[in-house]
């Protein structure tokens, strides 16, 4: 393996390893506060929906 080729896996294992961590802690996150921040705003995909029904969008 020559050093270029090193140097590519090592930065594509640092960022898999950045990724998978940004990942994991935004699952943690939408588990954690997903109910409290539906109860407070409700679910903004299902009002758009209700908001351009016989509308163009």
């Amino acid at each position: 393996m020559d050093v270029s080729e090193y140097a590519r896996q090592v930065l594509a294992d640092e960022g898999n390893d950045v990724r998978h961590r940004f990942l994991g802690a935004a699952e943690h996150f939408a588990q954690e506060w997903g109910p409290h921040f539906a109860e407070r705003f409700g679910h903004p995909a299902s009002e758009a929906k209700d908001e351009t029904r016989g509308r163009a969008a």
